[in-house]
């Protein structure tokens, strides 16, 4: 499994519970048992998406006493916001080229 930072990322957001898990982070911290409720699975199976987050940077592990609640860490998603940005540039300018294009072939049918 490649280590860089984006395929990480990209990878921890392939699955839909992590990213069900992410969402629920948006909100504010949550224990393990919090996240696990939405969930038909076992603790461990959660723990386990938590870890993938936890790689990928996306999550980090608090302390609270005895408790250790998860919250969300953006910057990873800014990151890949950021490497989407160009990409959605690239399709800006082609569709804007494109519109101008069928605008032109729409003035030489009239």
């Amino acid at each position: 499994m490649p280590n860089d930072p984006l395929s990480l990322t990209l990878s921890a957001l392939a699955d839909p519970t992590r990213r069900a898990i992410l969402a629920r982070l948006s909100r504010g911290e949550a224990t393990v048992s919090q996240l696990a409720e939405p969930f038909q699975m076992s603790m461990p199976a959660v723990s386990k998406h938590l870890r993938v987050l936890e790689r990928a940077g996306l999550v980090e592990q608090g302390r609270e006493a005895q408790f250790r609640p998860r919250r969300l860490r953006p910057d990873p998603l800014r990151d890949l916001a950021g490497w989407l940005e160009d990409y959605r540039r690239y399709w800006d300018e082609n569709l804007d080229q494109l519109d101008d294009y069928l605008k032109e072939v729409q003035k030489g049918d009239r």
